[in-house]
């Protein structure tokens, strides 16, 4: 089968389609035909050798976690899925080699959920890791509640835009920051935009006096630094870019495979309660030009790889 490979760490010049094996199917996995894929930020991290010291990686790799695809074949413990079945997956196992950028991915059965009947296999592909990530996040971490205020940093983006969007059916007031060239997108998901720069506190307080109640950071640094001058009394930080958020009371999250949370998503998404913005979708040939274009690091929504029709 074809598939993306690197041999080495390194930049989206290691990156190469070639001849693979198919993926041997455990007892608890469904072996996937790859119908679409997606890139996040992560996954050119791995790349770049950032998480050695924290996940064992096997090379040649096969990059990526998102899919979206019909099922092949369910290993024999498998109960959950039946050939022919649409399901999306966010595919990390504890160690990183054969991942989804492939014509066909075996994927533990705790990865997968049912795909939302009215998603494109782009948009589906789109969904797992960054709609987890928004999910576990406002739901587990920060608990966002009806009549809450919650602020959004990079809005915009692949996870925030879902964020934005989440929340708001949690019945939350949604603040969110971005550039201004994306303020209308905010507000058509139901986000208050405001401006990232040197007002950001005003602008924010501007909107909420007495500070917000939540805060989910995806920027971390300076910004997470604000946080004192931006929540109310009471309020929760969580971050998934800086571990230092702990320093303010928060919690830093790194989103996890969960068939449940995930199945919560595709309702949202069937209820027409979550939309999915794909920036660009490239072919498996095409990755590294993929990877380059999510490095720019301005993208709205997210990038996807079209693997098969």
């Amino acid at each position: 089968m074809k598939a993306v490979t690197y041999h080495r760490y390194g930049n989206p010049d290691v990156l190469g389609v070639t001849d693979v094996d198919e993926p041997k199917l455990g007892p608890d996995s469904v072996k996937v035909a790859v119908r679409a894929a997606s890139i996040n930020p992560v996954d050119w991290k791995v790349m770049a050798g950032n998480l050695d010291g924290v996940i064992d990686v096997f090379f040649p790799v096969i990059p990526a976690w998102d899919v979206a695809g019909v099922v092949e074949q369910p290993g024999p413990a498998v109960t959950e899925f039946a050939i022919g079945d649409e399901v999306i997956g966010y595919v990390r196992k504890d160690y990183v080699q054969g991942g989804t950028l492939a014509e066909k991915v075996a994927a533990p059965v705790r990865t997968l959920a049912r795909k939302p009947r009215n998603l494109s296999w782009e948009q589906a592909a789109a969904l797992p890791l960054a709609g987890l990530t928004a999910y576990q996040v406002l739901v587990h971490a920060l608990k966002v509640a009806e009549g809450d205020t919650v602020l959004i940093h990079a809005a915009a983006g692949g996870v925030g835009s879902l964020a934005v969007q989440i929340a708001a059916t949690r019945g939350a007031r949604v603040i969110g920051t971005a550039s201004a060239a994306n303020h209308e997108f905010l507000r058509s998901l139901g986000a208050e935009p405001v401006e990232y720069g040197a007002d950001l506190v005003d602008n924010v307080r501007g909107k909420a006096p007495v500070g917000v109640d939540a805060i989910f950071d995806l920027i971390g640094g300076d910004t997470l630094s604000l946080t004192p001058r931006l929540l109310a009394d009471g309020g929760r930080v969580a971050s998934i870019a800086d571990p230092q958020v702990k320093q303010y009371g928060g919690n830093y999250v790194f989103v996890r495979p969960d068939a449940s949370d995930l199945t919560a998503l595709t309702e949202l998404v069937e209820a027409g309660d979550l939309r999915i913005e794909v920036a660009e979708s490239f072919p498996l040939s095409e990755a590294a030009a993929a990877y380059r274009k999510s490095m720019e690091g301005h993208t709205r929504g997210k990038i996807a790889i079209t693997v098969s029709e």
